[in-house]
This record gives structure tokens, C-alpha cells and sequence, in this order.
């Protein structure tokens, strides 16, 4: 009998929407909430353990079944648990995938059982108001310390802003809903809750670091900041749809790590510094936590003469790692050198997808500011 059970509950992942995870769609879920009635991976399952009040979760293979459960899952699963608990996700909220954050992924779960935030609108306030302020810990620019900062979103004057002093009448920065980018980097940040903020300052992207120790709060303030970036697209591209505007609300970095790169003469030695590849910016600093890049360079088109080389002139000297890289741009090439190969075809591989897209009208525009600058 305890065969045949888990047999059906085996063959319930066959129905359509049992075959991915209910929560970060993982393929072929392993596990199961038999209280909430949905097919679950193991990373998620473990989220669903923390949250014992609300979720009691067996592995599907290994767990003996009792027939109430097994009937239980059979007249539920994940189509209907997503149309009951997933039925008011605002458009701009971000829906973890497995590659996310432990954080962003917990705190989806807790949202949509323990909060049920989607079945009862009112309970997103803190993110769809269009106004939020509250205290963050922020990374010092210079000291590396991170010091309590009150900061303030305002969809009305498109901003996000922060004080260095409570009592302060003026901010110490002002960051444009129109520029604004936010992305989770716990490893980089050196805590969980690690969320990176970049905006436009004359031109240049500028990094901020900030946490909350409070898990519901971070996720939150970027839930916050997808929202006033979704209300300012929406005026900005009236036409636009809804799945238009959603992958431009916040960017997740490309690629990430360090290479070693040389001058624009190819004479002098080559230097390790840390690379970010934004859309078609290559960003690279010193430390991973400066708070502006040493330089920038765009990666443009085919169409526009842009190429990117597996290795390096055979002329090149000067680098220690063996893995180069040269990308050709209408202007100049630039060098750089992997550690191993695997890295090497990973840069390739970010670097050619960007040179293998057509370019858009306003990403022309960001390339003339590129050659005009010193």
C-alpha cells in the first residue's frame, strides 16, 4: 500500500504545472507541501520547513503517504495554489527564479503563505504607496563602515534620496527613478540582506551598498524601487505593455569578476580589477565595493563594429593570467586576460551576446557619450 501511495503522488508531477517548482520553478520538484498542496524543489523545501506553522513538507521518494495526503495534493497542486495565492502579484513585484537569492526567494514564499500578501492588496502597502522612507545601513564611501542612513523613495519627485544626519534639511544624494538600478549581492556585500543601488552622477554610474537585518524590509525597499521605476516607464512609454516594461524595471548583473586588463597603448603591464558587465557597459574598479568605476567601456553591435576575440595580439606582453580577450571597437581594442579558461568563456560569452544584439535608438545615444568622454 505505502508503494502505491507514493506512486500517485509520483504520478501527480505529471499534471501540467506539478512538473516545475511551485515557488522558483526548478525542474522535476523532488519534495511537497502537504498542507499547501503543491510540488516543491529542495531549496525551496527547506524555506517551507522554516515555516512549519503554515507548511509541512515530505519528499515525494522517500517519505512514507497516508491516503488523506495523497487525495489532498491530488485535488490541489500548483496551477490551483498559484490561482489562489498568486491571484494579486502586482506587475512590477519581482518573481524569484532558482538562480536568485536565498533571501528573495524566502521572502516570495513567506508573501504568498504566511503573509498572503497576494490574496489581500492592502497587505502590499509597503511597497505600492509610491512613497517609503526608513533607516538602512549603508556602506561608507572611503572607511568601508557601514553607518545607519535614513533614506526616502518618492515616486511624486521621482527619487530616492538619503540623509547623512536626521536632522538634516538637505540630502546627501539624490538617485533618479529614471537611472536607478537595484540588484541583491549578498556574496560581494558581505551580508545576506546585501542590496547594491547604482545611479547616474554626471554621467557616471555610482554604487551605494546597503542592508537591513530584517529580511521583509529589503525586499520591500527593492520592491518599492521596481515599483516607482514601473510608474515612471508607464508615463515615459505610453504604448508600452505591461511585459514591456517589466525586464527594464531592475537589471541583474551579466557577468561579474576579475580580470586583468592594460592601457590603451598596450605597453604598459597589464592590472587585476574587478569587471561588472551592465547591459553593454563594462564597468571595472579596484575593489568590488568602490563606490565609482575606474573606467567604462561600451560594447556595441556588429552592425556598429564592435567584435569580440578569443586571445590576444601575439605581440601582447605584460599579462600573468593566459586566458586573453580582445574586444575591437570602432575606436580602439581592449585587452584582457582570464585566470582560467573557464572564465574566459564565460566574458566571451556575455561580451558576444551583447555584440550579437542590434543596438536601440537610445543605446546609440549612450555610445556618442562614451567616445566623448576624457
Amino acid at each position: 500500500m505505502a508503494k502505491e501511495r507514493r506512486r500517485a503522488v509520483l504520478e501527480l508531477l505529471q499534471r501540467p504545472g506539478n512538473e516545475r517548482c511551485a515557488d522558483c520553478g526548478a525542474p522535476d520538484p523532488d519534495w511537497a507541501s502537504y498542507t499547501l498542496g503543491v510540488f516543491i524543489c529542495l531549496s525551496c523545501s527547506g524555506i517551507h520547513r522554516n515555516i512549519p506553522q503554515v507548511s509541512k513538507v515530505k519528499s515525494i521518494r522517500l517519505d512514507a503517504w497516508d491516503e488523506a495526503q495523497v487525495e489532498f495534493m491530488a485535488s490541489h497542486g500548483n496551477d490551483a495554489a498559484r490561482a489562489k495565492f498568486e491571484s494579486k502579484v502586482p506587475s512590477f513585484y519581482y518573481r524569484p527564479t532558482l538562480s536568485d537569492c536565498q533571501l528573495l526567494r524566502e521572502q516570495w514564499i513567506r508573501a504568498k503563505y504566511e503573509r498572503q500578501e497576494f490574496i489581500y492588496p492592502e497587505k502590499q502597502e509597503p511597497y505600492s504607496a509610491g512613497y517609503r522612507e526608513g533607516f538602512l545601513w549603508k556602506r561608507g564611501r572611503d572607511n568601508g563602515q557601514f553607518l545607519s542612513r535614513k533614506f526616502v523613495l518618492t515616486e511624486r519627485e521621482g527619487a530616492l534620496k538619503y540623509f547623512n544626519r536626521n536632522d538634516a534639511k538637505e540630502p546627501k544624494a539624490v538617485m533618479k527613478i529614471e537611472h536607478l538600478n537595484a540588484t541583491f549581492q549578498p556574496a560581494k556585500i558581505g551580508h545576506p540582506h546585501g542590496l547594491q543601488v547604482t545611479y547616474l552622477k554626471d554621467n557616471s554610474t555610482r554604487n551605494i551598498f546597503i542592508y537591513h537585518e530584517d529580511g521583509k524590509e529589503i525586499v520591500d525597499w527593492f520592491n518599492a524601487l521596481r515599483a516607482a521605476r514601473f510608474h515612471y516607464l508607464q508615463v515615459a512609454f505610453p504604448g508600452a505593455s505591461d511585459a514591456d516594461l517589466v525586464p527594464k524595471l531592475s537589471r541583474n548583473y551579466l557577468k561579474e569578476g576579475y580580470m586583468e586588463k592594460t592601457g590603451p597603448k598596450q605597453t604598459e603591464g597589464f592590472r587585476k580589477r574587478w569587471f561588472t558587465m551592465d547591459d553593454r557597459r563594462l564597468m571595472y574598479f579596484k575593489d568590488p565595493l568602490d563606490a565609482f568605476a575606474r573606467g567604462e567601456v561600451f560594447i556595441g553591435s556588429k552592425e556598429s563594429g564592435y567584435t569580440v576575440l578569443r586571445g590576444l595580439p601575439p605581440s601582447t606582453q605584460g599579462h600573468h593570467w593566459p586566458h586573453g580577450i580582445t574586444i575591437v571597437t570602432p575606436d580602439r581594442k581592449f585587452l584582457f586576460a582570464c585566470e582560467t579558461e573557464s572564465d574566459q568563456r564565460e566574458w566571451v560569452a556575455a561580451f558576444q551576446k551583447a555584440v550579437d544584439r542590434p543596438m536601440l535608438p537610445q543605446e546609440y545615444a549612450v555610445e556618442a557619450h562614451f567616445k566623448h568622454k576624457p
